[in-house]
């Protein structure tokens, strides 16, 4: 049996690896978007233009991942509970991403895009089916 002063300790420890990890991912977010504008900044140039334009579109999409779950650990703060739907986002923009990249560069191959394919579906079937549970969840508390 747990007591009450074991669970205190435990949820004040998970409060604060949560706000390390918030701070680093907001740290990454503010680097990312600096290294955005350089990376902007490096298309004035007009040189080998379609390789910039590759990373771009990587450290935008990077950072909205970033910017996913640091949403999730928000909401952890004022729910105590991880939001499945965040950590899919991001892990369904970070598999589009890879794609995006993969496809760009001239890179994957059939099988790759298979599976990249069957594993979207399946996180598209886990984000429908979070958002299901959660309504079911919030009528039964109604």
């Amino acid at each position: 049996m747990i007591t009450d002063k074991a669970k205190g300790v435990f949820d004040k420890t998970i409060d604060v690896v949560f706000s390390v990890i918030l701070a680093f991912i907001v740290l990454g977010i503010v680097i990312g978007t600096a290294q955005l504008f350089v990376t902007t900044w490096k298309l004035f140039a007009f040189e080998g233009i379609s390789e910039h334009y590759i990373n771009l579109i990587a450290d935008v999409l990077t950072l909205y991942v970033l910017i996913e779950l640091s949403r999730s650990l928000v909401e952890y703060f004022s729910t105590q509970k991880l939001r499945l739907t965040f950590i899919i986002d991001a892990a369904i923009v970070f598999v589009i991403r890879e794609i995006l990249i993969a496809l760009f560069k001239h890179e994957v191959e059939p099988e790759m895009l298979y599976a990249f394919s069957v594993f979207l579906f399946v996180l598209g079937a886990l984000r429908i089916g979070s958002i299901l549970v959660n309504q079911r969840e919030r009528e039964l508390l109604k």
